[in-house]
Order: structure tokens, then C-alpha cells, then sequence
């Protein structure tokens, strides 16, 4: 009589998130390949403690344009659905959390709350999608690879809304979404896989994330399960490097009038 080898259990995939519909996109499309995903939900951050903290870096005057750039694109939100609606159904996805999947709720992921839930979930691989920056000394605390996927391409797009400023830069053939490891930088870790797109007609600065994270739902896939087979191979990024954070409310009024990036 022979026996049937018993095939061990995958080790659990750890999405960390702050919420909102291009994460749970990605966690749609990793639940159809891999059993076990689950899920840490951060609160989100205020405007006012982002405001102050853009402030420290780029000054008050630049940080009050770049809220008012946010508020602007809020008030724009009936025209972002839209988009977002056909975006959707153009490429047959679902916006719907899966109702199987467990789901944590946690203040941030920097917390001590967090490092005991990894510790109990024992998790194979980690996945920052629209999350604040992992503290140096909380990743130096998780057991386990931390990837990242950036709406950008890296390195010359780190930091926020890559796909907009690659417009801006007249540089539309680099219009890309990255997925990287994450180091104690932000978005400087070595280069998983990278991913180009291009924006349609009716696309603006709110739905530029969307269609980048569509366009690399396959390759963040790739990425998680080269982690779990223990076969990541990531290298450096090559070129020019450059942060950037959203543009302020007067630049982007006036390339949306005089370019039509908006």
C-alpha cells in the first residue's frame, strides 16, 4: 500500500492597506491564486497630520497647495466614478472585498499591535499597498519579505502620484506602476517587476493609481508568489531618482488649463 504524501499548507500572504478600492483589487486577484491572504486594515492619516508632515520637508506654502490639490480632486469625485466604473468594467473586475477573507483592523501599521498579529499569523510574504512608510525599525522587526507595490516607476517616480508627474515630465512612456521590495527608504528597494500603461482620454490625478493598478495585478501576483516559492530576484533600479509629492493646487490648475494634465 503506498502512501500519499500530504502537500504542507501555504504559508499565509499578509496584505497591509489603508483601505479603498485599488487594495482590495489586489486582494481580489491574490485570492485567486494563493487560499490564505489576510488582510491589515490601517486607520488612515488625517489631512492635517499629512499637511504638517509634508510642511516639515517642503515648507507650509507648498504643503497647504498640495492639500488644496487633494481637496479639488475630492470635489471631483462624481466624475472620478464614472471613470472608475468603466474602468472597472472594461476589465470585468469587482471592487467588493472577498467576504472570506480575514480582516484585521489596526491603528497603524508601525504599531506593536501589528508586529504581534505578524508574529501570530507567521506570514510568508508582506504586501504594502496604499499604506504610510513602514518604520526602519518595524521592518526590521517583520520575519518575512516586505514588498511594496508604487504606482510609479522607480526610482524616478518614488514618492506619490508617479503616474501624473510622468505626464507632467512630458515623459508618457514611463507612465508605470513598480513592485519593489521595501527598504528603509521610500521606494528605493530593489526592483521586483515593473509594469507600463496608458492612460485614457478621461483619466485625471484621481484615477491615474487605478489604471496602474490594474495594469500590474499580474506582475504584484508574480511578485507574491516568487516570495513564496523563495525565489524573489530583485536588482536595482537604474537611472535618475527623484520624490515627489502632489503637485500644488496652483501648478495643477495651470497644466490642467495649458497642457490638459490633469
Amino acid at each position: 500500500m503506498t502512501e500519499t504524501a500530504t502537500k504542507p499548507a501555504a504559508a499565509p500572504v499578509v496584505v497591509m492597506t489603508a483601505g479603498g478600492l485599488n487594495p482590495t483589487l489586489v486582494i481580489r486577484a491574490l485570492c485567486t491564486r494563493n487560499a490564505d491572504v489576510r488582510v491589515l486594515i490601517e486607520q488612515s492619516q488625517s489631512k492635517a497630520e499629512i499637511t504638517r508632515r509634508r510642511a516639515r520637508r517642503v515648507g507650509w506654502f507648498a504643503a497647504i497647495g498640495q492639500l488644496g490639490t487633494m481637496v479639488a480632486a475630492r470635489l471631483m469625485r462624481n466624475l472620478a466614478n464614472k471613470r472608475i466604473a468603466q474602468i472597472l468594467t472594461d476589465h470585468n473586475l469587482d471592487g467588493r472585498m472577498p467576504v472570506d477573507v480575514p480582516v484585521h483592523r489596526v491603528a497603524s501599521i508601525n504599531d506593536t499591535e501589528t508586529r504581534a498579529l505578524i508574529a501570530q499569523i507567521r506570514p510568508a510574504v508582506i504586501l504594502l499597498v496604499s499604506t504610510r512608510l513602514m518604520s526602519r525599525q518595524q521592518l526590521a522587526a517583520m520575519p518575512c519579505p516586505v514588498l511594496n507595490l508604487h504606482a510609479g516607476l522607480n526610482p524616478a517616480y518614488r514618492g506619490q502620484m508617479g503616474g501624473y508627474w510622468s505626464l507632467r515630465n512630458n515623459d508618457a512612456e514611463n507612465f508605470g506602476a513598480t513592485v519593489h521590495l521595501v527598504d528603509a527608504g521610500t521606494d528605493t528597494g530593489g526592483t521586483l517587476y515593473q509594469v507600463r500603461a496608458t492612460p485614457a482620454p478621461g483619466d485625471f490625478i484621481s484615477t491615474y493609481p487605478l489604471v496602474l493598478t490594474v495594469a500590474a495585478l499580474d506582475v504584484t501576483c508574480r511578485a507574491v508568489a516568487d516570495a513564496l516559492a523563495e525565489n524573489l530576484q530583485p536588482h536595482p533600479a537604474q537611472g535618475p531618482s527623484a520624490l515627489h509629492f502632489p503637485p500644488t493646487l496652483w501648478s495643477w490648475i495651470f497644466h490642467g488649463i495649458t497642457r490638459r494634465i490633469w
